[in-house]
């Protein structure tokens, strides 16, 4: 009863319930001496039956009381995820407009003056400043990485994060133009290469690109020497300059070291950017090949 109930059949097991009683009661009652003892067993069976069923039914409402419950909560969930992508995809394209707006126009105009100064300097035979062409290549890479990363903002982030072009295979061109604006700078690579996750190659990358920036920046006249080193499960990337950083006075971390921070975190890595004991500056962030955990 109690199954048969739960399941929803209530008027096919009710009638059957009530042939069954009936059956017996025309079985009994011919027993004239036992009649009474056999009424009072009977209409305890159909207290049984009944509880039987009134279980069933209760617990059948509970169990579709529990899984609307359910339905409507995924269902929340699924409207404040979709809510949140929605928002996210906004806030996306709002970035997306204010880089095009803050920074095309102004990168446009400094490759367009640098390529007309190259251009002017060639035209009256004159050497172009090492300065100058590496303006219009800088300006050349910004450009393009923008654009990228316009696009990736307008796509909904499906193509993967930044440019693909931005990697260790771009390594030697980023410290040939560190060196084209006066900055000494060596590259040393060790280990066995290998293929490297686009994360971990774009990381490593920019990781590069930062410090060499800041060398530039807040070490003049320092020289920078590029250490990558491919060692077993990790990458280590470690960019150490010969400036006049202090020991006991540690840098305060601007954006740039909190971005690469960022970066590395983000991979499960370790960084670490401070003053070297013998002088200068280190920064050494050591990436892992795998997944992050």
């Amino acid at each position: 009863m109690f199954a048969a109930f739960r399941a929803g059949h209530r008027l096919a097991t009710a009638l059957v319930g009530t042939a069954f009683l009936g059956a017996g009661l025309m079985v009994r009652l011919p027993s004239a001496d036992g009649s009474l003892r056999d009424l009072q067993s009977l209409s305890l069976l159909v207290g049984w039956f009944v509880a039987a069923g009134v279980t069933a039914t209760v617990t059948r409402h509970r169990q579709a009381y529990l899984e609307e419950a359910e339905r409507r909560a995924a269902e929340a969930e699924r409207t404040r995820e979709e809510a949140a992508l929605r928002r996210a995809g906004e806030e996306r394209l709002r970035i997306a407009r204010e880089l095009h707006d803050s920074l095309t126009h102004s990168i446009s105009i400094i490759k367009v003056q640098a390529g007309v100064a190259v251009h002017l300097a060639r035209r009256r035979g004159e050497d172009v400043p090492p300065a100058l062409l590496a303006i219009q290549e800088a300006s050349g890479d910004a450009m393009r990485e923008l654009r990228a990363t316009l696009e990736v903002l307008r796509d909904d982030g499906r193509s993967g994060g930044e440019s693909p072009a931005s990697g260790l295979d771009r390594l030697d061109d980023l410290v040939e133009r560190a060196r084209s604006i006066g900055l000494p700078a060596t590259v040393t690579i060790s280990g066995t290469r290998c293929d490297l996750p686009a994360e971990v190659d774009r990381a490593a990358y920019r990781i590069v690109q930062e410090a060499l920036t800041n060398v530039s920046r807040h070490a003049g006249g320092a020289a920078a020497a590029v250490r990558v080193d491919y060692a077993g499960g990790e990458l280590v990337v470690q960019v150490d300059d010969d400036g006049q950083a202090d020991p006991d006075a540690p840098p305060v971390p601007g954006t740039g070291l909190l971005g690469m921070r960022e970066r590395v975190t983000a991979l499960g890595g370790r960084l670490r950017a401070g003053p070297r004991p013998e002088g200068g500056f280190t920064v050494r962030a050591e990436l892992p090949l795998g997944e992050p955990s």
